[in-house]
Formats: structure tokens, C-alpha cells, sequence
């Protein structure tokens, strides 16, 4: 389903076909000087938006949660001395009135608040009547009908210059990244609204920033249309989320690295991926088939167990199983995530259709 959301082209210095959007600067806001020491450095790479947190949501209680409305001057002037354009988020009413009081270019909504919806809707009627881009940070959880019912909340109030921003997701799970990218999420919100920007966060994804560049280049490769990476004079000082930002060297080195693709297609690309797409579809065809027959098997082992009235789920059979997927996905080359996820699915509705089957009468 294609979401119908009335959207303008995001008229932003810097947002073209030659590049993509870049918007740098610290996590949060400490001082004046930190804050135009670090806008200098940035503006020298021709980097076209600033970023700094003014207010910072933290998980837990006394922890820094930004300088509050005396930083926005400091913004203000970063904007006269430099000409970029500069960035914040907002959480409440309140963060929005005093952006617009000091001339911020542009708003974005953060993850915490982004899940919340009668906190995006105080939001998006405080912005009506407002001609400003609003970027919405993806909800903590990947839940993309929640993401796309924030963006059509501030679409619906008359704002026109929408863009997402993607900075991954929490999860339980061990992993190397502080947010999984779950990049399925936002290839999702690219199909359902295809002229909504998408500028990835790979600050927030990686919470390292030796993974930054690895992140970055993924986004560019998905011909995603920019990149907000967090940069700091002095990162390892820095008094929130120091180990995930960078220094404007830093922040140039990834940049410099990036490979851009070509997102159109001549005639003979065409062709040639339209054999190759012809492979897979065909495979496709047969993998389902495939599916469909495994399934068969697992319905006269639901009606086995039920006959003999044993219980759906045998671990040990199923650890077995898994561990064995594992290895043989290893020896094919398949990672252990898409093997792991895979099986699990599979299991999943295994189970399902010996439990429709047990307890049909």
C-alpha cells in the first residue's frame, strides 16, 4: 500500500542529485564556544546544516538533558557567522515555540517522542500555519505504521517539507550496534511513500564511531538521501554520547571515503537486471513451493501428535534442528542472522498451523 502523503521537494542547500544532505554537529549543545568552534570546522567542509541538541532526553534522572532555550542564541549565531542553516529537536510545545522564536531552519522529532501519538499531534497543531521542513525520527520500536502515522500527523497540519530520519531501532538483542538498522524498515517507508527523504542516522545506530563509515556507505548504496552524524571539537569530552561522535577530521574522513551509486538506470542495466530478476523470480517460485510442501509434512505431524495427543513444541528436536540450519547455512555462506531468522519463522508458523490442527474439533 502506497500512503498518500502531499509532499514538496525538500528546497534545502545541499540536497541534490550530485550529493547527498549532510548534517553534522555536536549531540548536545555545552557552550558557546564548543558550539562555534565546532560550527567553524564544519562550515570550512561546505557542510549545509548544523545540528546540536539543545534538549536531550535521557533514559534515567539526572543526567545532562541539554542547556535548554540559553543555547539557541548560540545557534543563532553559528546561522549569521557561518550561513548554514540549523537544526534541533523538539519534544513538546514548548521546544517548538521557542525554535521558531529564534529562527531555527529546521525541527526534527525524536525517537521517544516519534512513538508517542498525542505527543506528535500537540506538536503538529503547534506547527500549523508554520512554513518549516520537520524531519521525524523513526519510533524506538520498528514499528513503521507508527513511523508513517507521525509523518502523515505533521503532513496533515499543512507541513509540506517532510523528511525521515532513520537511526535504528532498540532491541533486547546483543549486537554491535547501540540501535539494530533493521534497514528493512526504512526500504518499507520508501515503498509506501516513495518521494519522502530518507537521511540516515548513523550516530545512533553504530554508539561507535569506529562503525560510522560502514553505516554511512550502507545508507549511500540504498540511495538514501543523506547522512546526520554527530561531530564534536572535542568528542571524547563531550558530555553525552561521546564515543559515538566524531571530529569534523573524523567527520571529513568519512565523507571523503563515501562511493555515491548511480540510482538511475541506462537501457542495458535494464536489461540486464530484468534476465537476472527473471532468475530469481523463477526461484522464488520454487522456494514457496518448496515452503508449501515442507508445510504439508508439518500438518501429518500435527495430526500424528494429535492422534497420539503429544505436545507441539520438542525442544530438543527443535534445538537440533536450528543448530543444524546454522552449520549448513554456514558452509553456503549465509549468515547466521538471515539463517537464524529464517528458521524461526518458519518454526513459528509450523507451530501455528499444529495448533489450529490440535485443537479443531
Amino acid at each position: 500500500m502506497v500512503v498518500d502523503v502531499d509532499l514538496k521537494p525538500l528546497t534545502l542547500k545541499g540536497l541534490d542529485k550530485k550529493r547527498p544532505l549532510i548534517m553534522a554537529g555536536p549531540c548536545s549543545a555545552e557552550s558557546e564556544e564548543q558550539v562555534l568552534n565546532t560550527a567553524r570546522m564544519i562550515a570550512a567542509m561546505d557542510i549545509p546544516v548544523f545540528r546540536a541538541g539543545i534538549w536531550k532526553p535521557r533514559t534515567r534522572p539526572n543526567a545532562f538533558e541539554g542547556v535548554g532555550s540559553v543555547g539557541l542564541p548560540w545557534l543563532q549565531t553559528v546561522k549569521q557567522e557561518t550561513g548554514m542553516l540549523v537544526s534541533t529537536e523538539v519534544a513538546n510545545v514548548k521546544h517548538v515555540y521557542e525554535a521558531l522564536k529564534y529562527g531555527i531552519d529546521i525541527i526534527w522529532i525524536g525517537a521517544r517522542t516519534s512513538a508517542n501519538p498525542f505527543a506528535v499531534q500537540e506538536i503538529a497543531d503547534s506547527l500549523k500555519g508554520v512554513k518549516i521542513p520537520v524531519f521525524v525520527k523513526n519510533p524506538v520500536n520498528p514499528d513503521i505504521d507508527l513511523w508513517i502515522g507521525a509523518i502523515e500527523r505533521i503532513n496533515q497540519a499543512g507541513i509540506e517539507q517532510i523528511a525521515a530520519i532513520h537511526r535504528g531501532f532498540s532491541s533486547y538483542e546483543k549486537s554491535i550496534y547501540r540501535n539494530a538498522p533493521h534497514w528493512q524498515v526504512p526500504i518499507e517507508l520508501r515503498r509506501r511513500i516513495p518521494d519522502l527523504p530518507i537521511i540516515t542516522d548513523p550516530s545512533h545506530i553504530c554508539g561507535s564511531r569506529d562503525l560510522l563509515y560502514d553505516i554511512s556507505q550502507k545508507a549511500m548504496d540504498l540511495n538514501f538521501d543523506g547522512l546526520i552524524i554527530e561531530t564534536h571539537e572535542h568528542p571524547d569530552k563531550a558530555w553525552s554520547d561521546a564515543k559515538q561522535q566524531v571530529t569534523p577530521e573524523g567527520l571529513k574522513n568519512v565523507l571523503d571515503r563515501l562511493i555515491l551509486r548511480k540510482p538511475d538506470l541506462d537501457e542495458t542495466m535494464m536489461l540486464t537486471l530484468a534476465v537476472l530478476r527473471d532468475q530469481i523470480d523463477k526461484l522464488d517460485d520454487k522456494l514457496i513451493n518448496l515452503i508449501e510442501e515442507r508445510m504439508k509434512v508439518v500438518e501429518s505431524i500435527g495430526n500424528y501428535k494429535k492422534e497420539n495427543n503429544i505436545t507441539i513444541l520438542q525442544n530438543k528436536r527443535w534445538d537440533d534442528m536450528l543448530k543444524s540450519r546454522l552449520i549448513l547455512g554456514e558452509r553456503k555462506g549465509l549468515s547466521e542472522d538471515f539463517i537464524s531468522k529464517l528458521f524461526r519463522a518458519i518454526h513459528q508458523e509450523s507451530i501455528n498451523k499444529q495448533t489450529r490442527i490440535m485443537n479443531d474439533e
